[in-house]
């Protein structure tokens, strides 16, 4: 039986370079279906059409977010039981990218031009979360999670009412994220002190109104 080749440094700057590319510029297909398919696709007016379009390109900017940071995070784990948690995690992640991809197209419409930005940053925070150690790795899920939750129900009163594809998505979506942080809680997250979930809020803020746009 041939020896198992170990995994260099260079094998691993490769992967993530790979994750990046796939997540920024690629179309990862999701492994579940697409849950706007069981609704009936309303042909809206413009005015509604590009509102939809704009929290839809919103939410798919945070899967681009989610992707960098889970990626980021478990790329520096130090209990393989995390990384795991974070690589399963990052893979729901990856439908809710397809899914709000697809609905982009659907409506006429294209993700954010800022997209290599918005995942270089929060790949960089998810480094930087990853070095504290796993508690605090576990506990910036626990704060992501909860504050996406929070906007999708946001999305979820302000999408128009005859959007129910998104509203599929956004649906499904909020209950995986909700897992997400339950799972990060019940494997050991801490509590991130002050006034770091208000920096995150207050830059989640920013992004949202420049995706909303581009």
């Amino acid at each position: 039986m041939p020896a198992v080749r170990t995994p260099t440094a260079i094998d691993h700057l490769f992967t993530e370079a790979q994750r990046a590319l796939d997540t920024v510029f690629g179309n990862p297909p999701a492994q579940r279906p697409y849950p706007g398919q069981q609704a009936a696709d309303v042909v809206m007016q413009a005015p509604a059409r590009n509102h939809a379009a704009g929290l839809m390109r919103i939410n798919h900017v945070g899967e681009v977010c989610a992707q960098g940071l889970y990626f980021g995070q478990a790329a520096v784990a130090r209990d393989p039981a995390t990384r795991q948690h974070l690589l399963e995690a990052a893979q729901e992640e990856t439908d809710h990218l397809a899914w709000c991809a697809q609905r982009l197209r659907e409506l006429d419409s294209r993700p954010s031009l800022f997209n290599p930005l918005w995942y270089a940053g929060s790949y960089s925070i998810g480094l930087l979360a990853g070095l504290r150690g796993d508690g605090w790795n576990l506990g910036f899920v626990v704060e992501t999670e909860r504050q996406v939750e929070a906007h999708l129900d946001e999305h979820l009163v302000e999408l128009p009412a005859e959007d129910l594809r998104s509203r599929a998505i956004l649906a499904v979506m909020k209950e995986d994220e909700a897992r997400h942080a339950d799972h990060a809680e019940q494997a050991g997250a801490r509590t991130l002190p002050f006034p770091i979930p208000s920096v995150m809020a207050l830059a989640s803020k920013v992004m949202k109104g420049v995706a909303y746009r581009l």
